[in-house]
């Protein structure tokens, strides 16, 4: 978790520099008063200091229609505002002990605190069933985060007497997408945002979801045979940075091919080789997808095959899993179902979806959910920094599509609109605690 916090520490040692601690003008209790048509301010409650977090005014809300959010102003405040993003199909509770934990970290160094839920409840409407409702879809995809950042400025600004100095973001996973979707859309809000393994191309991640699950259940892998996949992979391609460390450097310099450096099996199916079908799934997975002819999202990069200190492969739950179905098929089949297309259909089997011919049918969902906007000037015109991160061993976000993006925006508006850094090498899903096999983050 080293590189995580020393980025997370960066941004609120950045914010501390020259900060002067400022004290509430008026009572927590008094901010229920802020309540209006758009608001609604459902407590205010002033929260003794504990052993994680110090005395803090704890402010619950709601924006219209159903956005829930929650602010923290820390009695000793530092005059900057800093919100979290959220994960997978968010609807968090915003009470939950790792919420609380990361407001609390951030109050700690003086921060106020916010956070939303996106407008739904997952426990109510599990993954992407919300989207039914077309204004929760809006909320999610990004009204929410605009609507809460408001919120909670209006909340600083009654209780200090004053506008935050900088504000920031924070966010992994769908919180990296938020984060570049804040910078895009509303390049006000935040003046500094960190953005870790976003889901930018969030369709198209989806849309490689269903090649990745159409390509194993044609021809299925099991478990057991990760571990020599991921022997060949590293004895292919740890070297190739000069250096044989079990990390490999660029994937992109490998030169995997699973049809020339894997064992083939003789005779049907056996423990230390691959089928051709098996074969044939691996270069599905590792090639791009196409449709129509055009290349629509990346092929994977390889190197999460290889086992963490949990002692699964990275693919393990992501691509495959030993029982039941693997976490693409419910994240792929939930955004078919409910997001892709115009008209929502719960019983959608992500089998029946074509590669070729229905790509283009989620282009109205592009637009409102993925933050691929390559043009950051905005944001940039008015101070505003980005930093953004991904691992190479990711097997849950390819990281290939967040290059393709900022050199994009590079290409369009010149070097002064940002640099593009390799990806941490064998690094997984965000929050960066191994350096292999991470899994995804919850």
């Amino acid at each position: 978790m080293r590189l995580f916090r020393i980025l997370s520490a960066g941004l609120f040692c950045a914010g501390l520099i020259g900060a002067q601690n400022a004290k509430p003008a008026i009572g927590c209790g008094d901010l229920r008063s802020l309540t209006n048509y758009e608001i609604s301010i459902a407590s205010a409650l002033l929260v003794p200091a504990t052993a994680d977090a110090p005395e803090h005014c704890r402010v619950s809300g709601q924006v219209l229609p159903q956005v829930g959010f929650e602010v923290g102003l820390p009695t000793e405040w530092n005059g900057r505002l800093y919100m979290f993003g959220n994960g997978g199909y968010a609807g968090e509770a915003l009470d939950s002990a790792a919420r609380r934990a990361t407001a609390a970290r951030a109050m700690r160094l003086g921060y106020a605190a916010a956070e939303t839920d996106t407008g739904h409840s997952a426990a109510a409407e599990p993954l992407g069933s919300f989207a039914v409702d077309r204004q929760k879809f809006l909320d999610y995809a990004f009204r929410s985060l605009h609507v809460t950042a408001e919120a909670a400025k209006l909340l600083v600004r009654s209780y200090y007497g004053g506008p935050p100095k900088r504000s920031y973001f924070e966010g992994c996973s769908t919180g990296g997408r938020q984060g570049l979707t804040l910078a895009q859309r509303f390049p006000a809000d935040f003046d500094g945002i960190v953005v870790g393994a976003p889901v930018l191309n969030f369709s198209g991640t989806m849309v490689s979801y269903v090649n990745n699950v159409q390509a194993l259940k044609a021809a299925p892998i099991p478990t057991s045979k990760l571990p020599l996949l991921a022997e060949k992979i590293y004895a292919k391609c740890d070297a190739k940075d000069g250096l044989k460390d079990g990390l490999i450097d660029d994937p992109r310099r490998c030169g995997f091919q699973p049809s020339r450096d894997l064992p083939k099996c003789d005779a049907g199916d056996q423990p230390g080789c691959f089928t051709g079908g098996q074969i044939g799934a691996l270069e599905k997975i590792y090639g791009d997808v196409v449709s129509q002819g055009k290349r629509v999202f990346p092929g994977w990069p390889v190197g999460a095959e290889i086992a963490g200190s949990n002692g699964r492969s990275g693919w393990d739950p992501w691509m495959i899993r030993e029982s039941g179905s693997p976490t693409e098929v419910a994240f792929g089949e939930t955004f078919l179902r409910y997001m892709a297309f115009p008209k929502p259909d719960p019983a959608y089997d992500m089998l029946q979806f074509n590669l070729d011919r229905d790509p283009p049918k989620t282009e109205a969902t592009n637009l409102i959910l993925d933050a691929t906007d390559p043009d950051l000037s905005r944001f940039e015109q008015r101070g505003g920094r980005i930093l953004m991160y991904f691992g190479w061993a990711d097997p849950a976000l390819n990281p290939l599509m967040g290059g393709r993006v900022l050199r994009a925006g590079i290409a369009a508006h010149g070097r002064r609109h940002g640099r593009v850094l390799p990806p941490v090498h064998g690094t997984g899903h965000v929050p960066l605690q191994r350096r292999r096999g991470r899994r995804h983050v919850r």
